[in-house]
Formats: C-alpha cells, sequence, structure tokens
C-alpha cells in the first residue's frame, strides 16, 4: 500500500467516524471554511504564507463560486480577497493529495482572470496581480520545503520574469527547511496541522496567538457545534443514500444524479468523492460525462453518453 492509498484510508475512517468539533484542526475543511468567514482571519492567513504585511483586505464579491460556459466545469473556492493595491488572492487547503494540483491552479487562474475584463476590453491593463496558495498537509513536490512559489520565467535568460504577475504558492505542513523560511510561517503551517494550542511556543508569532484565539471560539460556540452535527447528519445521508443505490440495479443513473446536484452547487471532484466515498477516477468520468452530454448535468442524458461512449464498470 503506497502512501497516496494509506491517507485515503485514513480519510475513509475519518469519514465514518468524524471527530468532535473541539478535536479540528484548519487542515479540516469545516474549521477552515467557518474560520475563514472571518475577514481578519483571510488576512492573517495570506500575511502568513506569503511573508508580506497588508494594510486591509476585502472580499472579492460574486467570486467564490466562479462559473463557466454552459456545460463546462466551474470552480468553488475556499475564500478570494483583494488588497488596498488590487492584489488578488484565492487561498485554497488541500488536505491529501488527490493529483493534477498543479493543473487545478492553471484552471483556477483561467477562471479568476476572466471576470476581470469586460467584453469588447481592447487592453489586458486591467488584470491585477493573482497569488494562488494551496496549503498542503503533504509535500507535493518531495523537497522537504515548506513553501515551493512559482511564478513565469524566461528559460534562455536568467533571472527574467514573463512579467504576468501571477504567482502560484504550494504550501507543506510537513517541510523540514526550518532555517530556510521565515519562523512565523514555520508557527503557522504547525498550527495549521494541530490547531489545539498546544504546539504554541511563547515565542510563537502574535497572529498566530490571535489566530487561534478566534479558533477557540469557533470550537467553543454552541451554534457552530449546531452547524456541524448538521453537516455530519447531511453527509452520512448523502453516503448512505448512495450505498444503497450502489449495490442495486441502476446505481450508476444514482450516482450521476448524486454528482450533478453537487456540480451544480459548484463542489470540486475531490469532494464529490470523498462526500460519497467513491473512488475519484469514477467521479470524474460521471462529471465528464455530465458536462459533455445534452443537456449538460442531465443524469439521463449522461447516462447515454456514457452507454454510447464505453461501458462504465462500477
Amino acid at each position: 500500500m503506497n502512501q497516496t492509498q494509506k491517507m485515503n484510508r485514513q480519510m475513509q475512517k475519518e469519514v465514518a467516524q468524524p471527530k468532535p468539533l473541539q478535536e479540528l484542526n484548519l487542515m479540516d475543511d469545516f474549521l477552515f471554511d467557518v474560520a475563514t468567514e472571518d475577514l481578519e482571519v483571510c488576512k492573517i492567513i495570506i500575511e502568513l504564507s506569503l511573508n508580506i504585511q497588508l494594510q486591509s483586505i476585502r472580499w472579492k464579491e460574486g467570486q467564490k463560486v466562479v462559473r463557466n460556459l454552459p456545460g463546462r466545469r466551474g470552480i468553488r473556492m475556499d475564500f478570494c480577497a483583494e488588497d488596498e493595491d488590487g492584489n488578488y488572492f484565492d487561498v485554497e487547503m488541500q488536505k491529501r493529495n488527490v493529483g493534477n494540483i498543479p493543473k487545478r491552479t492553471r484552471f483556477y487562474q483561467a477562471l479568476v482572470d476572466a471576470p476581470m475584463l469586460k467584453s469588447g476590453e481592447e487592453s489586458f491593463d486591467n488584470l491585477q496581480p493573482v497569488y494562488i496558495v494551496v496549503i498542503c498537509g503533504f509535500d507535493l513536490y518531495g523537497f522537504g520545503k515548506y513553501r515551493y512559489s512559482f511564478g513565469s520565467y524566461c528559460e534562455e535568460i536568467p533571472g527574467l520574469t514573463m512579467g504576468d504577475e501571477c504567482r502560484k504558492i504550494f504550501l507543506n505542513t510537513k517541510g523540514n527547511n526550518v532555517d530556510e523560511v521565515e519562523k512565523p510561517l514555520v508557527d503557522f503551517l504547525r498550527y495549521v496541522e494541530r490547531s489545539d494550542g498546544t504546539g504554541i511556543a511563547a515565542d510563537c508569532d502574535e497572529r498566530v496567538k490571535h489566530l487561534h484565539e478566534k479558533v477557540k471560539r469557533i470550537k467553543t460556540s454552541s451554534q457552530t457545534e449546531v452547524s456541524y452535527v448538521r453537516a455530519q447528519e447531511r453527509d452520512r445521508l448523502i453516503r448512505e443514500e448512495g450505498r444503497e443505490e450502489g449495490r442495486e440495479e441502476g446505481q450508476t443513473r444514482k450516482l450521476l444524479e448524486l454528482v450533478s446536484k453537487k456540480l451544480c452547487k459548484g463542489d470540486l471532484q475531490e469532494k464529490i468523492a470523498d462526500d460519497l466515498c467513491e473512488d475519484i477516477a469514477l467521479v470524474q468520468r460521471l462529471s465528464e460525462a455530465l458536462q459533455n452530454c445534452v443537456p449538460a448535468y442531465d443524469p439521463d442524458a449522461a447516462l447515454a453518453y456514457l452507454e454510447k461512449e464505453e461501458p462504465l464498470l462500477l
């Protein structure tokens, strides 16, 4: 069993036996989603991730869910904001490696850029500088770095940048190059994985301490506890519904229906696979059928598309 399979097995166990709210870490989707409803939390995360200081940030209205052309895949971002200078920040939390994360950021960049220009606008000057940050609970590139930063550079002339003002940053909670990065980044990434506060040192960055105070309030909120229980129950019902249909005739049709509903809500394929406890390759195949059929996202049309293209073995 390889490392990815081990991680997937652990994820399945966590789905079967969800952790109490008090034991969640920022790496967990629910806690990260709730915490980043606070704009100050988002500002802290951006500053620590990129080693920058921001005066203020504001929500990028209407862009957490970005829709594509009809029949084409859209995206749902964890949180997106812009600062007073017009820099755009998209920050994503990725607990496990589901493959093709670099290409995912390429797709995100394309859909993030598109709404910045109006129809008929001739100049590209209004494209804002974009930072796409992915906080990973694994080492995507295997070099032990806490941060991997990418831009567009010329291969023939060292030091020459393209100047497209797009940066992609992959953070790694499993990094070990402590002497090569700023201490606040290490403090932050350690806290992402262990958000109970026990690992916070006395000389920890004050922003991490402030972040922990906010997380503590979330975990002790009765309203958040109710929301968490409801979310777990909803996910359990979805999984049970999928499993009940999964052994009966028509399981493909039922799975198509479930996947279609989630795609229309803007859920990513990785999240859909987690919610339904299905293999990511199967969800990708179903998603492709739903997006390419006519009419798009219609389960019956997608089923016909699958039967025409090739049999689907579940």
